[in-house]
Parts: C-alpha cells; structure tokens; sequence
C-alpha cells in the first residue's frame, strides 16, 4: 500500500544581522568591493522582525493563509501588511533572531557556540516561552560568558553573532587549520541543524505523532558536514534527530540541490511502502549563504531586504493509516541523464510522461507545486516569476498534445498553478512547500491529485551541465485494503480436498 504524509513542518527565521554578515552576496562584496555602494545603502533596507511578520508570503509559509490569499492581494506585497502577523501559525512559527542563536548553542556539541552571559539570562525566558521548544532543549542552552572572551574569540576568526550593533556570541572553529572545520563552516551547518530541528519538531506536532515514533530521518538540506579527509560524510539527518529527542530513528542524508527535497521524499515513501520503517522523516534546514542573496537588485530599486528568513522543512512519512494523503510513486516523473535540458524536455520528463504512462491528462490533476519561489523577491531581481513560468510550460505542453485549447491556458495556469510564497533558499521552494496546505486541502475533501515536482541545477557543482528532477503524485486516500486471509478450518478444507485429488489420481493411474 502507498505511505502517506503523516504531517508537514514549516518554520521560518527572520535573522537580519544573518544577512549583514553571512549571507555570500554580502560577504563577496566586502571582498571585491568593500566601499561600495551596497553595502553603504544595505543597512536601510533591513525589515524589522514585525515587519517580516505582517509580510503575507510569510504567513502564508507558516500556514496562517493559504496561497490563494497571494490572488486576492494586489501585487507587489511587500508594501503591503498583513491584518495576520501572527508569530505561530498552522505548520510553523516565525522565530526571531535572538531565540534563534540560543537553539544554535543548543545545536553545539563541541563547545563552539559562545553567548554573552546578560543576553542568555534575558533571551532564554523568552525562547522557553515557545510551547515547541522542549526542555532537553532548553538544558543544552550554557549560562553564557563575558563579553570580554568572545571579543578574543572573535578576533582569533570567530564568525561574531550581532543584535543590532550588539557583539552577543560567536562561533569558534572546530580545527585550527582544517578549512572544512573552519569558523565559517561550523555557523553554516549549525543554522541548518538548528532550523531543521525546528521543522522537524513542527512536523511531529502536525503528525499527532510522539518523536520516538520516527525510525528513521532523511536530511536534504544544501550544506555539507565534515573533515578534509571526507568533506560531505555527514550525517545532519542523525545529528538533527538527536537534538529533536528521536531517540529510536536512526538516519541518513541525501543531496541534489534544490530537487533534494522531492528526491528524499521519494526514498521515504518508498523505504515505507516496502516495510523497512514504519515511519520516516524527511528534513532540511536553511541556507545563510543565500540570505539578500538578491539584495543588490533590491537595494537598487530601493525595495526592502526580503530574503532576511532562514526557510526550514520537514515531513513525517508513515504507513497507510486509510486517512492522510497518499505518495503515489506509481505515477512518477525523473529526469533522465539523457533526457537533455531544454524547458520543453524537462517539463515533459517531470510532467507529460508521467501523466502519459498513467492515462491521465494533464487537467486531472488538481495543483501543480513546481518551483514555489516568491516572486516578490525574483521578478525585480530579473529573474521573472518563477512558479508562473513552470506552469505557463506546462499548460503548452497540454495544449500540444491535446488536453487544452490555446484559448484556455491562462485559465489552465490560473486554476491548476500555485502562486509561490517560499523563500529563495534553494532547496525550500522546490516543490515541498505547498505539501501542508495540499494534505489540508485533500482532507477536506478539496482536491484530489496534487503533483509535487523537484527541479534542480547540478552544473553549480562544478561536476556536470546535467539538469535534475523528480516528481510524484500526492493523492486522497483510497482506503485501506484488507489483506486476503484464510481460517485454518479453510487450510484444513484445502488439504483434505488435495489430498482426496491425490489418492484419486493415484487409483485411476492403476
């Protein structure tokens, strides 16, 4: 029988001195062009954490709106507030900074975290006072230190971490002259074990499920851990299990940029269906590198910092249990190492071939949930809306093979798309961020077959021009089928007529 998606988890983090410091498009300009412009300018263009709350795409991601909300609001949103500026929300929360850097000390488990003693004592009040947070949590969380002993470490190459114009904590290396282990690094992937631990408590909230229920969990993040000897050994998968209290899982991480997600899915819904776990966690964190990873466009047109959130995802896998959405593999897409990289192959690979091989046309089904980037931040980077221009291919794609008339595509792409809300943070626009709001839909009884297709660029690797992609169907449930069975007064029945068979054929063969 196919899993089915048990529940969804969609934290976001609003971390603006994050973008100051860490983001990559910040970081290269300080290098290349320390006096520029930008970074003169950026400073004025960073949304306070209210106002990254009343931000509608945001709430959308954290489920206190659905999609649709992002049709009725004229657009451009970002100057728009929304009357819902909640901090918790149906699949989520949007965590401010300061708790933030208190669940990275917690993430630490080789004392490389370093807070200041006066802003521990009055931050972690604060963080106990999220419901999510557990109290192993809250134990991890050190009494913190004098100012004066991060200014050293800081000055030794620690990454600082700033309140404002406040020095409140760094980041230590892990080695001293290992690269991999280094500072830089060590933030890096902490912030993604951090945030996807987050996801995955909000997961397990959705879910009903208790966290010793999970057997095994799947990382599919953008970030790689490790020594100079093994670069991307990993695991984050386990590593984040542990902090989450999944005590009975044990993990793995799977990578292929931003399709990573829609890839880890597939593995889980399978390791499900097959019997091999009976429940199964698929997880990622956010990206600091990608934070304003657009700002220089932003700032140019005199538009705020919108990619100032850490995105996290995180998705409970389980057994048929005749109630929650299916993973339909039977009606899979990939992109094929020949299948070449054209929108037109690619689409077709991920959506028409599946569709054939199915019998199905491409109006059966209800969403499409490609590429879900905001286009608040894409189309004044240049970059167009995204979401828009996927389903644009696909409505062609129907026309041509006969689906659709030419005159009903903008219906097509207004009817069947999903406008996107997810942060620019690779892997977590990709296809998964719709998965909440699709599971609450079809529940309700309002959709039936939702496609989730993964997209992702593997030439940023330096390895291949090859495109990748995935895709599944997310559909109603069917029911549980009850397994045949036989009473042993049946097997008793069998038997006695088989042998009565036997002693007659071996009479008759006399």
């Amino acid at each position: 029988m196919n899993s089915v998606i048990r529940g969804t988890g969609y934290p976001l983090v609003h971390v603006p001195d994050m973008v100051l410091l860490n983001g990559t498009t910040q970081t290269t300009e300080r290098i290349v062009n320390p006096e520029s412009e930008y970074l003169k300018k950026l400073g004025d263009h960073i949304r306070t954490y209210d106002q990254a709350r009343a931000y509608y795409p945001n709430q959308v991601y954290i489920g206190n709106y659905t999609p649709e909300i992002l049709e009725e609001v004229a657009f451009p949103w970002y100057d728009k507030a929304s009357p819902i500026n909640d901090r918790y929300g149906k699949f989520g929360e949007i965590m401010p900074q300061e708790e933030f850097y208190l669940l990275i000390q917690a993430s630490d488990e080789f004392d490389l975290v370093f807070l200041e003693k006066n802003f521990v004592e009055k931050m972690k009040p604060e963080l106990a006072k999220d419901k999510i947070i557990t109290e192993s949590i809250l134990d991890r969380i050190k009494k913190g230190v004098e100012l004066e002993q991060i200014e050293k470490f800081v000055k030794q190459k620690a990454e600082p971490l700033y309140s404002g114009d406040k020095l409140v904590g760094c980041v230590k290396s892990a080695h001293a002259i290992d690269e991999n282990l280094s500072a830089h690094v060590m933030l890096e992937n902490l912030v993604s074990k951090a945030s996807s631990a987050l996801s995955l408590l909000y997961a397990l909230k959705d879910a009903g499920i208790e966290p010793e229920e999970v057997e095994y969990v799947i990382d599919c993040s953008e970030e790689a851990c490790g020594d100079m000897n093994q670069r991307g050994g990993g695991n984050f998968a386990k590593a984040t299990a542990e902090l989450a209290g999944l005590v009975n899982a044990s993990g793995s991480d799977t990578r292929g940029f931003c399709a990573a997600p829609s890839h880890a899915l597939a593995i889980a819904a399978s390791l499900v269906k097959a019997g091999t776990f009976k429940c199964v966690a698929v997880t990622a964190g956010g990206s600091t590198a990608k934070l304003g990873m657009n700002g220089k466009e932003h700032v140019k047109k005199d538009l705020p910092i919108m990619e100032d959130v850490l995105g996290g995802y995180a998705t409970i896998v389980s057994v048929n249990d005749g109630i929650n959405p299916e993973i339909n593999l039977d009606i899979k897409g990939q992109h094929n190492v020949g299948t070449g990289s054209s929108p037109q192959n690619v689409i077709g690979s991920l959506v028409v071939d599946p569709l054939d091989r199915a019998g199905l046309k491409v109006t059966d089904i209800d969403k499409y949930s490609p590429e879900m980037q905001n286009p608040d931040v894409t189309k004044p980077a240049g970059a167009g809306d995204v979401p828009q221009s996927n389903m644009k291919m696909i409505g062609a794609l129907a026309v041509k093979r006969g689906d659709l008339e030419r005159k009903e595509l903008a219906y097509f792409v207004a009817k069947h798309g999903v406008v996107g809300f997810a942060p620019t943070q690779g892997h977590i626009p990709s296809g998964v961020p719709y998965l909440g709001h699709a599971r609450h839909e079809i529940l309700e009884g309002k959709m039936k077959k939702v496609m989730i297709i993964g997209k992702g660029s593997l030439f940023l690797g330096r390895l291949t021009n090859l495109f990748d992609g995935i895709s599944f169907i997310i559909q109603a449930n069917e029911g549980i089928e009850e397994e045949a069975t036989v009473s042993r007064d049946e097997i008793r029945g069998l038997i006695a007529e088989s042998l009565r068979d036997f002693a007659s054929s071996m009479l008759e063969s006399r």
